[in-house]
């Protein structure tokens, strides 16, 4: 899921962003480099659709494909890319380091006074055993800092793996660290996400378009360069530059979420680098727009019916304890109140319906965060706000000062520029509700009108969907968990499918990604693979 109006955003697993206090703030491009907010004015529109499929405006539309290789010669042109030096230097957390390394803006036109300047971190393998390399890991979003997801993965992944890697860290061109795309200020930013996504009549239509419009307004105009240039494959261009200089012959990378639409880019231009490819949480890259924001739709319904159900059981239950069904009622009702009179929250902001919904779909990525929402809820039913709020302040990375990281910014320039939109008017969106509906009674109206945030985006799409098969690739892990709210099962399913290399691996249970989270047996079955290419006996289950 993603951004208010454009739930696209595949988000980090909360367990993650719970470490990131320890900020590699050496670990920096700010203050040098590709000015991201060049010239070039224009408002139109912001957003983010689904970044794995195609259709042209309405998003409708067969996948293309497969995604072709690129040459296995680097080009002379990209020489200078390839055979820079990373000085690396300590970053301010024990064991870390960073360096800056430089790619081309445009990699069909390189020029070396446009380089964009992308962050790198890592921890060197600590043995004992013999090193196996670099492990690149990416967190999602798009727009996730995988330097802050670094703090987790290098801490907190499996010591069997961590101790036999250098874990490495990249934040994507247009995010956090690296030359960031910026938007907006964080007090309009504060009014953005607090509009309403569940338009009842015409002005709040309107209000809403403008919104979106005033959104990607700002985005032109601070980084109107950059926009162009930040697409998944661009991106996925980079983590080979990233490979050459880490002196890898072959890519091992753990991505999750939308980092899985990142490594399968990666392997279908690059089957041949192919090392160890872990892709959890995997997205689907021959779905279209529309069709990837409707199976959304209904991977939070799923997630919220599992809540529910665990909900109903307790006495404290603030949607009672009757049945799941009754439970969805009463957080319907929620909402409607909400939207009538948005609750105070003790601060100068109210909670709004679409900052209550964003911090009830903010619960959903992690089971672990039920019982905070329960607790929510709970303040919610009594008057107060705050709790809510607070969930849907960490779904947008507002930090208690209230300043925002760069994520919804980028999650929107990447999104937009690698699918077409999925709907481009508001007619559109009223012919697709009633499909939103059937797949998500409680969320599917937010997700829908969500979705028509790209249709106003002033950079025009250079994606579509396409399957992605990697052929020559060597053997590459998916894994899917049964009732994962941002991706759902069925993708990875698709993705283990289409990869000509593909393994599935299959986690039953909720919350988004499973690697790292507490299953030993995904645990297990991730380390065999990393550590010895071991994959995993076909149609493995794990419970």
């Amino acid at each position: 899921m993603h951004s208010k109006h454009s739930k696209r955003l595949l988000r980090i697993p909360a367990i993650a962003i719970a470490v990131t206090g320890l900020l590699l703030s050496a670990c920096s491009t700010r203050g040098g480099g590709h000015d991201a907010a060049a010239s070039s004015p224009s408002g139109s529109r912001s957003g983010a659709a689904a970044p794995s499929a195609t259709g042209s405006g309405s998003g409708s539309g067969t996948a293309t494909g497969p995604l072709r290789p690129l040459p296995t010669a680097t080009p002379a042109n990209l020489a200078p890319y390839y055979h820079q030096k990373l000085a690396w230097r300590d970053c301010g957390a024990s064991g870390f380091q960073c360096a800056v390394m430089k790619v081309p803006l445009d990699y069909a036109h390189p020029v070396p006074a446009d380089a964009v300047k992308l962050a790198v971190a890592r921890k060197k393998a600590t043995g004992p055993g013999k090193r196996l390399g670099s492990l690149l890991v990416n967190p999602g979003g798009p727009g996730g800092s995988a330097i802050d997801y670094l703090q987790y993965a290098a801490l907190g992944y499996p010591a069997a793996v961590t101790s036999r890697y250098d874990m490495v860290g990249v934040d994507p061109r247009g995010v956090s660290r690296s030359t960031p795309v910026e938007c907006l200020s964080d007090k309009q930013m504060d009014a953005y996400s607090a509009v309403d996504t569940t338009p009842d009549n015409a002005a709040e239509i309107s209000a809403l378009a403008a919104a979106d419009k005033s959104f990607a307004a700002g985005c032109e105009k601070r980084s109107a360069a950059l926009l162009r240039h930040v697409s998944t494959i661009d991106s996925a261009r980079d983590m080979d530059v990233l490979r050459a200089l880490l002196g890898d012959q072959k890519l091992t990378y753990v991505g999750k979420s939308y980092g899985t639409f990142l490594g399968a880019t990666y392997a279908g231009l690059f089957p041949q680098r192919v090392g160890r490819l872990v892709l959890d949480g995997a997205m689907d890259p021959s779905v279209s727009a529309l069709e990837g924001s409707r199976a959304q739709a209904g991977g939070f319904e799923v997630a919220f019916a599992a809540f529910a159900k665990d909900c109903v059981k307790r006495a404290d239950c603030p949607l009672g304890t009757s049945s799941a069904s009754d439970a969805g009622t009463r957080l319907d009702a929620l909402f409607k109140s909400l939207d009538a009179h948005p609750l105070p929250t003790g601060g100068s902001r109210k909670l709004t319906e679409a900052l209550g919904t964003t911090g009830v779909i903010a619960a959903m990525y992690d089971q672990e965060a039920w019982p905070t929402l329960r607790t929510a809820l709970a303040s919610a039913e009594k008057g107060d706000g705050d709790p809510l709020l607070k969930l849907s302040d960490s779904y947008y990375e507002r930090d208690a000062s209230g300043k925002y990281s760069n994520l919804m910014y980028a999650n929107a320039a990447v999104n937009c520029l690698d699918l077409p939109p999925a709907l481009t008017s508001p007619a559109e969106v009223s012919r697709v509700l009633p499909s939103f509906l059937a797949a998500s009674p409680h969320f599917g109206r937010t997700l829908a009108w969500s979705s028509l945030v790209c249709g106003y985006w002033p950079v025009r799409s250079t994606g579509h969907a396409e399957r992605i098969e990697a052929k020559g690739a060597a053997p590459i892990l998916v894994v899917g968990t049964t009732r994962d709210p941002a991706t759902p099962y069925a993708w990875a399913v698709s993705l283990a499918h289409q990869l000509s290399s593909g393994r599935l691996l299959t986690y039953v249970g909720d919350g988004h990604t499973a690697y790292g989270r507490g299953s030993a047996c995904i645990d297990s079955a991730v380390n065999a693979y990393l550590l010895s290419g071991t994959l995993p006996a076909p149609s493995t289950r794990c419970t």
